[in-house]
C-alpha cells in the first residue's frame, strides 16, 4: 500500500493528489509512536477564484477502514465560504505504509499530534491579522476522535459537525460493561492482537461501484470487509466512549447527522440500502446529548452510515440542513444565501474523478 504515487515519502510540501485536478496532498511527518515510524496526510481542495470566503477552515477526519475521497462534500463546504481540508490519519489511506497494521493506535489522544501537524500546515499562508475559524468534521470513529480532541483543546474549534459519529457501542452501556474487562486484559497483554472480522461486506455492497453502488474508491484503502481491528484499538474506542458518557461539556455548537434507523442484520436485506448498517443510531442519538450544551441532532430518513454517501435526495437534505445550521450558529446569517449555492448531488453515475483501483479478482486479501 502506498501514499499516492509511491511507497517512499515525498519531498515536503503540496503535491498533486490521487483525486486529480483541484486536489493536493501534503505529507505530515510525525514523531514515531510505540509501533514505529508514522506520517499523516493532509488533503486540500484548491480554492477556485469564485469561491466565497467567510474566513472558515474545515478539517475533516474519516472513520475506520476509510480515507478521504468525498469530493462532493468538499464542494459543499466551498459554497459555504470555507477552505476545505481532510486528514488521512496515521496508518490509514494515503498515510498507510508497507508493514504497518492499518489504523493501529492504543489511545485516541495520539491523534492530537496528527491534528496539530495538519493545523500547522493549514495556518502557513494565513495572515496573523486575519485568523480563520476552524470547523472540525468527523465521520464515525473520526467523530468520536474529534469530539474528544475538542474537549482536550477548548477554544480551538468554533464548531463540530459529526456525521454518524461512533459515540456509543452498538450494545450500548451494557455491552461496554461486559466487553471491557476481557478486552482490556487482552489489550494489556497483546495490544496488536487482531480480532476476528465481523464485517460481512454489506456496506461495501451498498456503496462501491464495483458491486453496483454509486461511489468509486480505492478498495485497498477501504477494503470490502474492512481491516481487522486490534485489541488495543478497540480498547481505545471503549475508553473514548466511556469518557464521553461522563459528559464532555463542549462549549461550542455541534451538529450530529444521523439516519433515522439502523439495519444491523446478519444477512443481506434490501433495507440496508436505506439505513445505517454500522451503528445503533438510536443509541448514538441518546449519547450525543453528552457532547455539550449546544447540540443539534438531525435525523435523516433513508440515510446511510456515511450520510454524505447516501442517495442524491438524501444527501441533498443533509447538505441543506448543514447549511441552515451553519448560518444560524457559526456564520450567523452570513452564509444564509450559500444554501442556494450548495452543489446538487449527482445521480446514480459514479463520482469523478475515478481513482486507480484493483478490480475484483486482483485485490489483495488479508
Amino acid at each position: 500500500m502506498t501514499s499516492g504515487d509511491d511507497a517512499a515519502d515525498p519531498v515536503p510540501g503540496w503535491r498533486p493528489d490521487v483525486l486529480g485536478p483541484g486536489y493536493e496532498q501534503h505529507t505530515l511527518p510525525l514523531p514515531p509512536d510505540d509501533a514505529g515510524p508514522v506520517v499523516a496526510t493532509l488533503v486540500r481542495r484548491v480554492p477556485a477564484a469564485d469561491d466565497p470566503d467567510l474566513g472558515l477552515d474545515v478539517l475533516y477526519v474519516h472513520g475506520w477502514s476509510d480515507y478521504f475521497f468525498q469530493t462532493e462534500l468538499a464542494d459543499f463546504w466551498a459554497t459555504q465560504g470555507a477552505r476545505f481540508f481532510a486528514l488521512d490519519l496515521r496508518r490509514y489511506g494515503r498515510s498507510l505504509r508497507p508493514g504497518q497494521i492499518p489504523g493501529f493506535v492504543t489511545d485516541l489522544a495520539t491523534y492530537d499530534e496528527d491534528v496539530a501537524a495538519a493545523r500547522a500546515v493549514m495556518a502557513q499562508d494565513v495572515p496573523p491579522d486575519r485568523p480563520r475559524r476552524l470547523v472540525v468534521m468527523g465521520h464515525s470513529t473520526g467523530g468520536l476522535t474529534l469530539s474528544l480532541w475538542a474537549a482536550r483543546h477548548p477554544g480551538e474549534a468554533a464548531a463540530l459537525v459529526l456525521n454518524s459519529p461512533w459515540l456509543e457501542l452498538q450494545l450500548r452501556e451494557v455491552g461496554r460493561a461486559l466487553l471491557e474487562p476481557v478486552l482490556l486484559a487482552d489489550a494489556w497483554l497483546r495490544p496488536a492482537h487482531r480480532l476476528p472480522v465481523v464485517d460481512r461486506g454489506y456496506y461495501t455492497r451498498v456503496l462501491s461501484d464495483t458491486y453496483g453502488g454509486e461511489w468509486h474508491y480505492d478498495l485497498t484503502w477501504r477494503p470490502e470487509r474492512g481491516f481487522r481491528v486490534t485489541s488495543g484499538w478497540l480498547a481505545a474506542i471503549l475508553a473514548g466512549q466511556d469518557r464521553l458518557a461522563r459528559g464532555l461539556d463542549l462549549q461550542v455548537p455541534a451538529l450530529v447527522l444521523l439516519s433515522t434507523r439502523s439495519a444491523l442484520l446478519p444477512r443481506w436485506d434490501p433495507s440496508m440500502t436505506r439505513a445505517d448498517v454500522a451503528l445503533d443510531v438510536d443509541g448514538v442519538a441518546r449519547r450525543a446529548a453528552d457532547l455539550g450544551r449546544h447540540v443539534t441532532i438531525t435525523r435523516i430518513a433513508d440515510a446511510l452510515h456515511d450520510v454524505v454517501l447516501s442517495p442524491p435526495a438524501v444527501r441533498r437534505e443533509a447538505y441543506a440542513a448543514t447549511a441552515r445550521w451553519l448560518a444560524g450558529t457559526v456564520t450567523l446569517g452570513a452564509a444564509a444565501a450559500a444554501a442556494d449555492r450548495a452543489p446538487r448531488p449527482r445521480g446514480p453515475a459514479p463520482s469523478r474523478p475515478r481513482l486507480p483501483v484493483r478490480r475484483p479478482g486482483r485485490h489483495r486479501r488479508r
